[in-house]
């Protein structure tokens, strides 16, 4: 990546965005068929028979009808998933987002410069606060590579989303406020919004044309500390973006009419470029152990998080570090790839500051006082017991898997992402004794603005294989076998999704078609199988790879018997992080783990019986 940051001076971050092509809309006859394909695991001969009679009925009948529908909604649109996804996803959801959407995750720092260490966190805030900034500046100055695959470059819209971008409740549907500009757009934001017990502080982060510095934020942060931990706690307004979407978006309108002030203070925060949050906490962590971390940053204080800001930075009382980001404007590689910039900086400066120690006469932070009544108050009291209520009931299982990596499933001819899918169903089938529906991101980015499609990992020839390793009269070589038949149907249909050939999305144009044209919802999408298998989010593994670096996340489970499940991969170890709800008596992500990674060792074997 360094590299790339030297040799981009002649490609401008956002320079391809025009020539990206459109996002196709896949053949009828080939998703119906990839669907058909995608339920089996979970039917038995006489369920499967009733579904493939409704599948056919739909290709010949309304199926055709709303494709063609769907074909000239695409002849004008350069992708006509994006408004559909960014409402059906995000927008016009209305439990709580901040901890049923959100994504988040630790920063690596504490792996080797940063150790947890008590009475670090304002200097090495002050330092990572300054990284993050650099990158919104090169981000402005378009400077950010070009992420490509091969030579082909993909969409870098979602890095327009990063900062200065807040989601804002409404009634029915929420929006998104995006602030940001390039230097050539004209002026951005420039300030930054500090959370700490409960109380809000804003101050500028350019002053007389330059970036302050660590010692000027060391000062910032330091005046801001000191001042909330001498005085009395805020009423924690930041709490209310925890609450239910439609209970938010009435409290925020209450909040607007009781002073027109609030209204301007809510568009501070807004157009922030992030909100950088102070915790109390401690939380541990260790390379091996990042369970009580993610917990800390997924389900910490609700009064100092914001949880509809695009980016949170969290930083602990023992100088460790995290990000809780709005899943709406964009996609957790996003964070991955700032949160990689900063740790490889944090890193290569040995996690100091080699710069001047100079302080300038900065102004020093501003205060945000919001005007509020006794139903604010309680507003806020009920949204924080509400918020509690919920974290508290989510178990996170997060380790590190350090007997081998990357390099020996390489080594093996095995796509290291894909191994790491099969092992997880083998685990799921071994806990729960049967397979589980499972979606796994893959990304579209090759497209126009294009995000993601749903990679369904649990495939037929991957429960043969399951069932073979459950069956001890099946030998080693026929077990080696079928996982290798498994392996290969998982890469092509990798491979098919990131090409805009999955089916979920498409079938998802479909059914939009038909509530836009008032018609009835086709049998396709009421009958028990679809949703069985997954359909409509109902997935009970819930899986994204964190991409090859040091950069690890989490998000809660689609359903209540379901796991969340991120994953990074390293050349010499597999970091897994797994959640689950307590309250739902079947699921254990602690199990589900360790199951995962004697999956591992399992499958390495019977690659090594080559001989049987």
């Amino acid at each position: 990546m360094e590299n790339q940051l030297a040799k981009s001076t002649e490609e401008r971050t956002f320079q391809y965005q025009d020539s990206l092509p459109s996002l196709p809309v896949p053949s009828l006859e080939e998703s119906l068929k990839k669907y058909l394909e995608s339920v089996k695991p979970f039917a038995n001969q006489e369920e499967y028979k009733k579904t493939e009679e409704i599948v056919q009925k739909f290709q010949s009948g309304i199926g055709e009808k709303l494709h063609q529908k769907l074909l000239e909604r695409a002849k004008g649109k350069r992708n006509w998933l994006e408004e559909w996804w960014l409402n059906v996803a995000y927008l016009d959801v209305r439990i709580p987002s901040q901890l049923n959407v959100n994504f988040a995750g630790p920063a690596a720092h504490f792996e080797h410069y940063w150790p947890p260490k008590e009475g670090t966190q304002l200097e090495r805030g002050s330092i990572t606060l300054w990284h993050n900034l650099n990158y919104w500046q090169l981000l402005r100055k378009e400077k950010v590579p070009v992420h490509k695959v091969g030579n082909t470059p993909l969409d870098m819209n979602q890095f327009r989303m990063l900062f200065s971008t807040c989601k804002v409740p409404g009634i029915t549907r929420d929006s998104i406020m995006n602030y940001f500009r390039t230097e050539s757009e004209g002026r951005s934001p420039n300030h930054i919004v500090v959370l700490c017990r409960g109380r809000a502080f804003v101050f500028d982060v350019i002053h007389e044309g330059c970036l302050v510095t660590p010692p000027e934020l060391l000062r910032q942060l330091t005046y801001i500390h000191k001042k909330c931990h001498s005085e009395p706690d805020g009423p924690g307004i930041a709490a209310l973006t925890s609450e239910e979407r439609t209970r938010w978006a009435k409290a925020r309108e209450y909040l607007i009419g009781l002073d027109p002030e609030n209204l301007a203070l809510l568009e501070k925060i807004q157009s922030s470029l992030l909100v950088y949050s102070m915790e109390d906490s401690s939380p541990h962590v260790t390379p091996e152990d990042y369970s009580e971390i993610i917990a800390a940053i997924l389900i910490g204080d609700p009064t100092v998080r914001w949880g509809d800001k695009s980016y949170n930075l969290i930083s602990f009382s023992n100088g460790v570090f995290g990000c809780n980001c709005d899943h709406a404007p964009f996609d957790a590689m996003i964070m991955v790839n700032i949160s990689y910039y900063v740790d490889e900086k944090i890193f290569q400066n040995e996690g100091r500051w080699k710069g001047s120690e100079k302080v300038r006469d900065i102004p020093l932070p501003e205060e945000l006082i919001f005007i509020v009544d006794e139903k604010v108050l309680n507003d806020i009291n009920q949204a924080k017991a509400q918020y509690l209520r919920e974290a508290s009931d989510l178990q996170i299982a997060a380790y590190a898997f350090t007997s081998f990596g990357k390099k020996l499933t390489k080594n093996k001819m095995l796509h290291p992402d894909t191994f790491i899918q099969l092992a997880l169903q083998l685990a799921y089938y071994r806990l729960h004794g049967h397979p589980g529906c499972c979606y796994e991101t893959a990304m579209t980015r090759h497209f126009y603005h294009g995000r993601t499609e749903t990679m369904r990992s649990c495939t037929v020839e991957a429960v043969r294989w399951c069932q073979s390793m459950q069956d001890p009269s099946v030998n080693l070589h026929e077990q080696q076998q079928k996982m290798l038949q498994a392996f290969a149907k998982h890469n092509k249909m990798m491979k098919d999704c990131s090409a805009g050939k999955g089916f979920d999305r498409h079938l998802l144009g479909l059914l939009l078609i038909a509530k836009e044209e008032g018609l009835p919802v086709p049998e396709l999408f009421t009958d028990p199988l679809f949703s069985k298998s997954g359909g409509g989010g109902n997935f009970v593994l819930s899986t994204s790879l964190v991409g090859y670096l040091r950069v690890q996340g989490v998000v809660v489970p689609m359903v209540h018997n379901g796991y969340g499940f991120f994953y990074h991969i390293r050349d010499d170890r597999f970091v897994v992080a797994c959640s689950a709800w307590k309250s739902c008596p079947e699921t254990d992500a602690e199990k589900l783990v360790q199951l995962t990674f004697c999956a591992f060792h399992d499958m390495i074997q019977l690659m090594n019986s080559t001989h049987l």
